[in-house]
């Protein structure tokens, strides 16, 4: 139970963590229309991750934390979709954006065992 505790305490941080690096990407944007839009996107989802994190910490039953764990995973993979499309258009020159893209690609996959085992264990 211990190990579980800080397993869910770790992700929190980690997912605090990420919205910062998300929100300081997003304060040295460019002010051009494609860098403030792609920029806005990254922002918003990004911050959800560890927002809906919180919403399934203290979901109420089994169901209401798949379906948060399953916002979670959403999000955390619609901002590596924008990081990706923002390298792509060299809005960010893609090494600048590959630390963040790769620790979007981790909460992708940590997420998805979380909702995979919660889903198969009754």
């Amino acid at each position: 139970m211990e190990n579980e505790q800080n397993r869910k305490r770790d992700l929190r941080e980690r997912t605090f963590l990420f919205a910062r690096r998300v929100i300081r990407l997003y304060v040295v944007l460019d002010k051009g229309m494609l860098a403030q839009t792609l920029g806005k996107q990254v922002l918003r989802s990004g911050t959800s991750v560890g927002a809906n994190y919180r919403e399934a910490d203290q979901a109420r039953s089994k169901a209401e934390f798949i379906s948060k764990i399953g916002d979670c995973l959403k999000e955390a993979d619609e901002t590596a979709y924008w990081l990706e499309l923002m390298a792509a258009e060299e809005v960010v020159q893609p090494a600048k954006l590959a630390a963040l893209f790769d620790e979007a690609s981790q909460l992708v996959a940590i997420l998805t065992t979380i909702r995979r085992r919660a889903q198969d264990n009754p």
